[in-house]
């Protein structure tokens, strides 16, 4: 199971809309726990696919680098991805398996459909190496913040 705050939940997929018709990418911070992957925050990354940019991404490896050590600074790891299908399902294609080699990271996809956000799914790349790996569906647990949740009981 994927554990996300609903406000990251949201940014991914307005990341999508705006980078609409071309995909967009990310990167999820958070903690691996046995329940999980839990996100505690996501960063956007700049899609350097000239080429095919509508239906491929590709995050730079020196932003990649970047992003790690901002996630070491804040006491959290990389634990998954995110990208978005302009006018395709939300699922895995041979491509984006390809291109995964991140094991037990999540693969979170959202469906980018005339330039709104549609279905969203999360995939686990589990798997022991290379020639073993395979994408498994991932329910998603979208968290309400306390701050938020305690905001609305002083409303009422």
């Amino acid at each position: 199971m994927l554990q996300i705050q609903f406000v990251d939940y949201e940014a991914l997929r307005k990341h999508g809309e705006e980078t609409y018709p071309h995909e967009c990418c990310g990167v999820l911070l958070g903690k691996s726990e046995p329940e999980g992957n839990i996100v505690r925050e996501i960063v956007r990354a700049g899609n350097t696919r000239t080429d095919s940019a509508h239906n491929r991404y590709n995050i730079a490896p020196q932003e990649l680098v970047k992003i790690q050590r901002q996630a070491r600074g804040l006491g959290l790891d990389i634990v998954g991805f995110y990208h978005s299908h302009p006018d395709h399902p939300a699922q895995w294609s041979p491509t984006d398996f390809a291109e995964a080699h991140w094991l037990g990271c999540s693969y979170i996809i959202t469906s980018v459909e005339k330039g709104k956000a549609a279905v969203t799914n999360s995939f686990l790349l589990s798997g022991t190496a290379e020639d073993n790996k395979k994408f498994e569906d991932e329910s998603i647990e979208i968290e309400i913040a306390e701050a938020a949740a305690n905001n609305k009981k002083g409303q009422a």
